[in-house]
């Protein structure tokens, strides 16, 4: 492989030319008016899979978006590798914040943007280039299955029954994901672990109608007032979750592998400075990286009732509202964190007051050894390009899909991610830095050497 890296710089442009008609398409999963755009872009993913050398690639079905699959089997010795990415992209509101057309990509400071740029075209476009440059060169000693899908974006609600349906066609001995990002520019990392969710929204009904505050404060139970009280003791004055069974089947994560994820560099000034708060907060006796990597948390993302409106009016409300949210780690079980918080915050409810608690979404956790060939093939690969070995991290975040995966095809997952915090998925003016992409090609390819199965 001592030509890659003069491949790579001598194809530079058609890469990106190609990578920019794929981010062209507004393939925005969660508004019906793209529906057609999933389509277009999941037909240029045929594309790209059969001019990268795809011996297959077909357009497929689902209950919602389409997929596209591909593959190139060379020998049933040789080991497989299944790589997963996705086509959807999130909406571009607000608009008016960003500096450039989200569909239109242009390239500034070094840096492609545009929606899509790094989460997930670009990432997994890097993909579809190393198998190109291995295929080409005949130095592909795997065989490689390719899915890519149209839900990501909206928690891939029909994936997993997808998976379920073909089995026998996405079999493989690992999955491969680059749908996730590292420590900095020069400082490499391979996620191993995920957090899952469980998310709720709670309604706490008082009075039958909103009454005077005056004429009935004392007297009559706040709606707001009690879901407020309710929401405080959910946490100890050690942040720590009261709900009764909350940390059963937590595992605690060695001594061995908390000393690895503290290699990780952190200046606690700086993290503070970015969010503009003067202290940080969160369970006790673990470190900010642990609290968001190895640690559940309890959060409230929204909470409403009443009058809100500009001025004063003086209302005891009949209502309040809340969106709940919890972040588990992986062992937890959603459907059973879903349950016992249900019933937990129902039953601690006042009688002058009546609560009802709905589950919205959910998924599991997950965690991937550092002992499995894959992920020491990946160590090896990022070495090769970064110039050193990758930490690994754990992320706050959750891809539910992955643990389904596990869970239907039984195979781990190696997410090996190139995206930087700075690059704004998500957000406006999502980027990505070319410089990324093209060691993520680099590094993609090296993988492939190293990996034996």
């Amino acid at each position: 492989m001592d030509d890659l890296k003069t491949y790579i710089a001598d194809n530079q442009q058609r890469f990106l030319d190609e990578l920019f008609e794929l981010i062209r398409i507004p393939s925005i999963s969660s508004e019906s008016k793209h529906r057609p755009d999933m389509y277009r872009a999941a037909e240029q993913w045929k594309k790209i899979l059969l001019d990268g050398g795809a011996d297959k690639a077909v357009v497929m079905e689902t209950a919602g978006n389409p997929v596209t699959y591909g593959e190139k089997v060379l020998d049933a010795s040789y080991p497989t590798v299944l790589v997963y990415g996705h086509m959807d992209v999130m909406p571009v509101d607000p608009l008016n914040l960003w500096d450039t057309d989200p569909f239109e990509p242009v390239i500034k400071a070094g840096k492609i943007f545009a929606r899509g740029a790094d989460d997930d075209k670009g990432q997994a476009f890097m993909h579809a280039k190393a198998f190109e440059y291995l295929v080409k060169n005949d130095l592909l000693k795997c065989n490689v299955k390719f899915l890519i899908e149209g839900e990501e974006e909206i928690g891939s609600p029909n994936l997993p029954a997808f998976c379920e349906a073909h089995k026998e066609m996405l079999k493989a001995d690992i999955i491969l994901v680059s749908d996730t990002s590292i420590i900095a520019k020069d400082i490499p990392s391979v996620t191993t672990g995920l957090r899952g969710l469980a998310y709720w929204e709670v309604e706490v009904t008082g009075p039958n109608r909103d009454l005077h505050s005056g004429l009935f404060g004392g007297a009559v139970a706040n709606p707001i007032n009690v879901l407020a009280k309710m929401i405080a003791a959910m946490t100890d004055e050690n942040n720590h979750i009261t709900i009764p069974g909350f940390y059963d089947d937590v595992i605690e994560v060695s001594q061995e592998e908390r000393a690895l994820m503290a290699k990780a560099p952190y200046n606690e000034e700086a993290y503070k400075k970015a969010i503009d708060v003067a202290e940080l907060s969160g369970e006790a006796g673990y470190t900010t990286n642990e609290r968001t990597g190895i640690r559940p948390s309890f959060d409230v993302c929204g909470i409403w009732g009443g009058y809100t409106g500009e001025g004063a009016k003086t209302v005891l409300p009949s209502k309040a509202f809340a969106k709940i949210s919890t972040r588990l780690v992986p062992n937890q079980d959603h459907e059973k964190i879903a349950e016992i918080f249900k019933s937990h915050f129902e039953k601690m409810a006042p009688a002058s007051v009546q609560v009802k608690v709905t589950t919205l979404h959910g998924g599991q956790g997950y965690v991937c050894p550092i002992d499995i060939p894959a992920y020491q093939a990946a160590e090896k690969a990022y070495e090769k390009v970064y110039g050193q070995l990758p930490v690994p991290v754990r992320s706050g975040g959750s891809i539910p899909i992955i643990s389904s995966f596990e869970d239907i095809l039984g195979m781990k997952s190696v997410l090996m991610g190139f995206g930087l915090e700075s690059d704004a998925i998500h957000s406006p003016n999502e980027n990505f830095p070319v410089e990324q992409f093209l060691k993520g090609i680099e590094a993609i390819s090296w993988f492939y050497h190293h990996y034996k199965g």
